[in-house]
């Protein structure tokens, strides 16, 4: 068994450090990380200036792109191999609801999935790495789980797993969730530079907007483990049929279920 793991946060975060002594008896395991903190880096791929690839003292290889460049460089020739299984993280806060679409860690194993390979992002619900080592051994705890219940295998899949701050006694059972939603974010933070310029800083992420039971950000506020299988195909499925007009009108073709399916032409507000 072969994993390879990346994270956002850089390869020398704690949290990258914490799961490679975890999972390194695990499996045979290879880091492949960001120089720096690329954190809300998504899925980004630099494509116009050249990526170089180091070796840290410790063994792990790092690269001056994003999380997204290290697992698509490590699968498309970096590695004269395929891994079973994409691990990244563990990232310095949480990632659930909206985050995920951000998210430079879920990016790194979304990646891998692109790929065909199954993948895993683990984030720590707070911000800190108090805990870390616990959370690094949750991890250890769902992976081990993962390949001897044989789900590490040809299918790719995507999980998001956040872990809270709490020593690993003290954490309740993973649970199986739907992605929350949070409010808009808070307002562009502006500041004067040195030179008379104005800054401007990206504000902080909102609150949770969906937080009822069964989401993420509910789960993890009662102290579990959230796991959530995520999925890349951002078509509006349920409102395809609304659009079938528009479509008419804009001279395209219709959408494939309007061959068949009675309703699709009827007009429906996009839920």
């Amino acid at each position: 068994m072969k994993i390879l793991i990346s994270n956002d946060d850089g390869y020398q975060a704690a949290g990258i450090v914490a799961l490679y002594e975890a999972l390194k008896d695990v499996a045979e395991v290879e880091v492949i990380a960001p120089e720096v903190n690329n954190s809300a880096k998504s899925n980004a791929l630099t494509l116009h200036s050249p990526l170089y690839v180091h070796r840290a003292a410790n063994g792990f290889r790092y690269i001056n792109g994003t999380p997204a460049d290290c697992v698509h460089m490590a699968l498309s020739g970096l590695l004269d191999y395929r891994p079973d299984l994409v691990v990244s993280g563990i990232n310095n806060g949480a990632n659930m609801g909206d985050d995920t679409i951000y998210s430079g860690t879920v990016g790194a194993a979304m990646e891998g999935y692109l790929f065909g390979v199954p993948a895993i992002a683990f984030s720590q619900v707070e911000k800190g790495w108090s805990e870390i080592d616990a959370a690094a051994q949750k991890a250890r705890t769902i992976v081990a789980e993962l390949i001897q219940g044989r789900l590490v295998g040809d299918a790719p899949w995507l999980l998001n797993v956040n872990i809270p701050n709490r020593p690993l006694e003290a954490m309740k059972p993973v649970r199986l969730c739907r992605l929350g939603r949070r409010h808009a974010a808070e307002r562009v933070i502006t500041q004067t530079s040195p030179r008379g310029e104005t800054m401007y800083w990206i504000g902080g992420a909102g609150l949770a907007m969906d937080d009822a039971e069964g989401t993420d950000f509910h789960a993890a506020a009662l102290g579990h483990v959230t796991m959530t299988p995520l999925k890349v195909d951002l078509t509006d499925h349920d409102n395809l049929g609304y659009w079938v007009d528009a479509a008419k009108r804009l001279g395209g073709a219709l959408a494939p279920e309007a061959d068949h399916d009675p309703d699709a032409g009827r007009v429906r507000a996009p839920s």
